[in-house]
C-alpha cells in the first residue's frame, strides 16, 4: 500500500503551479491569471483520483506540459490553458462540450486536436496513426495543437523510467519516428535534441551512458580549447559596435551516435564534438551585416573550410531558422564549426515557431514568411489527403527531415521545395492540374525529362498536354508530400473504378460456394492472394493479376483445413489476442524464443538478425506469422510507431544452444597470411560456423565481410575481441 503525505503533495502541486505563473508573467494580460486559475483548479478537481506510473499526483504532469510550453517553446495564456487541460475530456467525465462552455471557443478546438481517438479499428488499419492524422491535421487551424503535444511527449519522455519495458519503447519509437522530426520542422531544436537524445537512452542504454561519460571526460579539455580558440578573435570582436556572447556547445549523444554508426568510427574520431557559437545583438536592419562582420574577423584568424560555409541568413530554411555557419582550422589542426547569428535568429532557432510569431511585427522581410509558407502547404496536403492514415503519415513524415531546393518560376519568383525535387514536384508546386498533364520541363531553357533532379537557382517552365495521364512510374521519382498525395489521389480514382468490378467478382464467386463474405472471409483471401488491402486485392481479380477460379482453391485449402494439433495458436491479427490464447496454452504472454516453436510458428527477422542477448520484440505480420526483431532494428521505430496493437513482448529463453546468423565488417592493413588468421579464430578456435566468407583489398586496405552463425551477443562479443586482437586488423562491427 502507497503511504501518501497529502498536505506534502498539496505544497508540492502549488509549488509547482506558481513556478508556472512566475514563468507565465511577463506577457499575462488583465483577467488572464484568473482563467489561467479556472484551468488549473478544473484540471486539479478532474484527476484528483489518478496517479501516474511513477506513484505522484497527475495534475503534476499537465502543470509540466504547460511550464515546458511556456519557458522552452514561449507560448501564452491560450496554451496555458490547453495544456493544463490536455487530459480532462480524454482521461476523465469532461466531453468537449464542457470545456467549450467553460473556456470558450479559443481553447475547445486545441484540446480536442490533443485528444485521442476511441473506438474499434478495423484490421489493417492502425490506431497510432489514425491519432497522428487527427493531430496533424488541426495543423491546417492551429498550430498550437502540435507545440502542445511536444510539450506533453517531452515530459513523458522525461519521466519515461516508471514505465514498462514495451511501454517504454512504443513511446520512445514514436518519438523519433514524428514528434522529434515535428521539432526540428518546426525550429525547435533543443526540444528535438533533447527528444533524440531520451529516445537513445531507452533504446541502446549502453551507448547512451558511454558517450555521455566520454562527453563529461572531455568537458574540462574542451572548455580549456574554446578559451584557447576564441581568445585572439575577442580583440576584434570587442571593437564592434554590438554586444556579443560566445557559448560552445557539445553535439547531442544522439547525433554523435549518428556520426559515429554513418561514418563507422569510434567516438575519439568524431571531429566536431562540438560548435562555437557567437551571437550578435544587432538591430534588425543591421543583423546580416553584422554576421558577415563577425565572419570576417573569424577567418582573418582560422582558415575556412569552403565547402563547409552555409548561408542561412540570405535563404533561411523553411522552419526560419536563420544562421551562418562556417568550418574552420583551429590552431591545433582540429576542424572547428562557428555559427554567428543575432540574438533574433538564436531566439528563433531555440523556440522555433514561437518565437518568430514573437518578431513578426518588428521584422517585415519576406524571407520571415518561409515558415508560414511551409504551414500552408502542409494544410494544403492534409486537406486533400485521403489515403490511408499509415500512408499519409508516412508521406508527411518523409517532407519532414528534408532539406530544401530553391528554384525560380519563369517570371522569377522563389519556390522552395524539399531536396531532390523533380520537374514533376515542380509542377504539382504550381497546380494539380499542370502536374497532371505534365510532358516534361524546360530548365534553364533546355528540354528535360519529368525526372530531372533540380538544383539550387534553376529556372525552371513546365510543358503540359491534355493527352498526358499520371502513372504508377511517377510515384518513384516525386519525392514532396504534395505530389505524392495528388498523383495516389488521381491513381486511385482509376483503382477504385476497377476495384468495384473486381470486388463484384469476388462476391459472386463467395455466393456460388455459400460462403458468407464478412470481413474475416475477405482477409484470409487477401492473405492467400498475398496482397496488402482489401482494395489491392480486388483490383488484382479485375486487372487479371489473380485468377478468380483460384478463390475455389482458396476454399478447399485455407477454410476448409482442420488443425491436428489442440495446441498450436492458428496466425492472429493483433498483439492482444495473441498473448491471450499464448496464455491459455502456455500461461504465460510472452513468447520465449527457441522454445514455443512447439505451439506458434515465428522467424527471425532478415533485416536485423537477433541473435541472444539482444532486446528483442515480437511482431504479428499481415502475410509471414510472426517476426522477432532487434529493439535497434532499423524499421523498429515505423513497426513501434504505426502498429503497436501488434507487437507482442519477446525473450530469448537459456535452455536451447540454438546457432543464429549474425554478419561481421573486418578492416585492416593487407599481409600475407591474414585471412588465414581470421578463419583460424573463427573456426579452429571458437569453433563458430561460418555461412559466408567475402574479402576485398585495394591499394593496401583489406576490407572483408562474414557470416557467421553464433549462440549469443556473448559468444559475438568474445569473437570480436579475438579478431581485434590479429595484427593488421585495424576495425570489427557487427553490421546488419
Amino acid at each position: 500500500m502507497l503511504n501518501i503525505d497529502v498536505e506534502e503533495e498539496r505544497k508540492v502541486i502549488l509549488r509547482e503551479y506558481r513556478k508556472l505563473l512566475k514563468k507565465a508573467k511577463p506577457f499575462l494580460k488583465d483577467g488572464d491569471a484568473k482563467l489561467i486559475k479556472k484551468a488549473f483548479l478544473t484540471s486539479l478537481e478532474a484527476h484528483k483520483d489518478m496517479r501516474r506510473k511513477s506513484g505522484e499526483p497527475y495534475i503534476l504532469h499537465p502543470i509540466a506540459v504547460a511550464t515546458i510550453a511556456v519557458e522552452e517553446i514561449g507560448l501564452g495564456t491560450t496554451s496555458i490553458i490547453a495544456a493544463l487541460l490536455h487530459d480532462v475530456v480524454e482521461d476523465t467525465d469532461w466531453e468537449m462540450e464542457d470545456i467549450e462552455r467553460e473556456f470558450g471557443m479559443k481553447v475547445a478546438p486545441i484540446i480536442d486536436g490533443l485528444t485521442k481517438i476511441s473506438g474499434v479499428f478495423e484490421y489493417g488499419t492502425s490506431q497510432q496513426a489514425e491519432n497522428f492524422r487527427k493531430m496533424l491535421l488541426t495543423l491546417s487551424k492551429d498550430v498550437r495543437v502540435i507545440l502542445i503535444k511536444l510539450a506533453d511527449r517531452l515530459h513523458n519522455m522525461r519521466t519515461l523510467e516508471s514505465m514498462p519495458r514495451n511501454k517504454q519503447l512504443k513511446i520512445t519509437s514514436e518519438t523519433i519516428y514524428l514528434y522529434a522530426p515535428l521539432a526540428h520542422r518546426l525550429g525547435l531544436y533543443a526540444i528535438k535534441s533533447e527528444l533524440e537524445d531520451l529516445h537513445l537512452k531507452y533504446t541502446e542504454n549502453e551507448v547512451y551512458r558511454d558517450i555521455a561519460a566520454k562527453i563529461n571526460e572531455t568537458r574540462a579539455a574542451r572548455q580549456k580549447f574554446i578559451r584557447n580558440f576564441i581568445g585572439p578573435v575577442e580583440g576584434e570582436l570587442d571593437k564592434l559596435k554590438w554586444p556579443y556572447n560566445i557559448k560552445g556547445r557539445p553535439k547531442s549523444i544522439y547525433s554523435i551516435w549518428n556520426k559515429m554508426k554513418k561514418q563507422n568510427i569510434p567516438f575519439e574520431e568524431v571531429y566536431d564534438l562540438f560548435a562555437i557559437r557567437i551571437i550578435v545583438d544587432a538591430p534588425v536592419e543591421n543583423e546580416k551585416a553584422a554576421c558577415w562582420e563577425v565572419y570576417s574577423i573569424v577567418t582573418d584568424f582560422y582558415k575556412p573550410n569552403p565547402d563547409r560555409l552555409r548561408d542561412w541568413i540570405s535563404t533561411p530554411k523553411a522552419n526560419g531558422y536563420e544562421s551562418l555557419h562556417t568550418t574552420v582550422m583551429s590552431e591545433k589542426g582540429q576542424w572547428v564549426e562557428v555559427q554567428i547569428r543575432t540574438k533574433r535568429m538564436d531566439d528563433i532557432a531555440e523556440k522555433g515557431y514561437a518565437a518568430h510569431w514573437k518578431y513578426k511585427d518588428s521584422y517585415t522581410n519576406p524571407e520571415q514568411t518561409r515558415l508560414e509558407q511551409w504551414i500552408s502547404r502542409v494544410r494544403e496536403m492534409l486537406e486533400s489527403n485521403d489515403t490511408s492514415a499509415i500512408e499519409f503519415v508516412d508521406d508527411f513524415r518523409s517532407n519532414l527531415f528534408s532539406d530544401e531546393v530553391f528554384v525560380f518560376t519563369p517570371k522569377g519568383d522563389l519556390k522552395t521545395l524539399p531536396n531532390r525535387s523533380t520537374a514533376l514536384d515542380f509542377a504539382f508546386d504550381i497546380h494539380t492540374e499542370v502536374g497532371a498533364k505534365c510532358l516534361g520541363a524546360k530548365v534553364n531553357q533546355k528540354l528535360v525529362p519529368l525526372n530531372y533532379e533540380l538544383k539550387n537557382g534553376d529556372q525552371v517552365e513546365i510543358l503540359t498536354s491534355n493527352k498526358q495521364k499520371p502513372s504508377k512510374d511517377w510515384l518513384r521519382f516525386v519525392v514532396s508530400s504534395k505530389a505524392k498525395s495528388k498523383i495516389k489521389d488521381l491513381l486511385k480514382e482509376d483503382k477504385k473504378m476497377a476495384a468495384l468490378e473486381g470486388k463484384e467478382i469476388v462476391f459472386r464467386k463467395l455466393k456460388q460456394m455459400k460462403i458468407d463474405p464478412r470481413d474475416e472471409v475477405i482477409n484470409k483471401i487477401r492473405a492467400y492472394f498475398d496482397e496488402k488491402t482489401p482494395l489491392d486485392l480486388y483490383y488484382g481479380i479485375a486487372t487479371g493479376k489473380h485468377d478468380a477460379k483460384l478463390i475455389k482453391r482458396f476454399q478447399e485449402e485455407v477454410l476448409k483445413e482442420k488443425d491436428n494439433s489442440n495446441h498450436r495458436i492458428q496466425s492472429l491479427n493483433d498483439a492482444n489476442s495473441f498473448e491471450r490464447e499464448l496464455k491459455k496454452v502456455k500461461g504465460q504472454d510472452m513468447l520465449l524464443i527457441g522454445e514455443d516453436l512447439d505451439v506458434v510458428d515465428y522467424k527471425i527477422a532478415a533485416c536485423c538478425n537477433p541473435i541472444p542477448g539482444d532486446e528483442v520484440f515480437g511482431f504479428v505480420t499481415v502475410n509471414e506469422g510472426i517476426k522477432i526483431h532487434r529493439t535497434s532494428c532499423p524499421n523498429a521505430p515505423e513497426l513501434l510507431s504505426n502498429h503497436g496493437n501488434r507487437v507482442i513482448k519477446a525473450r530469448w529463453t537459456s535452455q536451447q544452444e540454438i546457432a543464429f546468423l549474425a554478419g561481421l565488417q573486418i578492416i585492416g592493413t593487407d599481409r600475407v597470411g591474414l585471412i588465414s588468421d581470421v578463419t583460424q579464430i573463427i573456426s579452429s578456435e571458437l569453433k563458430v560456423n561460418m555461412q559466408s566468407i567475402s574479402v576485398d583489398t585495394k591499394d593496401g586496405i583489406f576490407e572483408g565481410k562474414i557470416h557467421l552463425f553464433v549462440q549469443s551477443t556473448k559468444h559475438l562479443d568474445k569473437l570480436i575481441d579475438k579478431l581485434k586482437a590479429v595484427r593488421g586488423i585495424v576495425k570489427v562491427n557487427r553490421y546488419d
